[in-house]
């Protein structure tokens, strides 16, 4: 299974997704994480992609399943401003189905445990074909 990781590793804030996936990386070798330089073009492999993201305005991990909860935050770099808008845009036109978000707060502490547990929930749905 792949994750996407996005976020900006030279901004404290939009950086959590990154570190979780490198600590996890070696924890998870089920997992493939594919991190997402800022401001490529996306191309994801499966009709509905995995996605490891800060998230603003949460307090806690929040795992998005709908692309109709996602709201437009602040503008804090180019990512921010093409992430919820090019997810919409690449189902509009069918190259994807939808979309998992595995939000990440952008103000607390990294809680990895929680993560994993989201993640070998969402490996055992891909295992399992659902």
């Amino acid at each position: 299974m792949t994750v996407y990781v996005f976020g900006n590793p030279d901004f404290d804030l939009d950086s959590p997704a990154i570190t979780a996936a490198i600590t996890l990386k070696e924890q998870m070798p089920q997992i493939k994480f594919n991190f997402i330089p800022i401001g490529n073009e996306i191309e994801f492999d499966s009709p509905r992609p995995i996605i490891l993201d800060t998230v603003f305005a949460i307090t806690r991990i929040t795992v998005v399943s709908r692309l109709d909860q996602l709201v437009s935050p602040p503008r804090n770099t180019v990512h921010d401003f093409d992430l919820g808008y090019q997810l919409k845009y690449l189902k509009k036109i069918g190259r994807i189905n939808g979309a998992i978000i595995v939000g990440l707060p952008m103000k607390s502490k990294i809680n990895y445990l929680k993560i994993q547990s989201i993640l070998r929930k969402l490996v055992e749905q891909d295992i399992q074909g659902s």
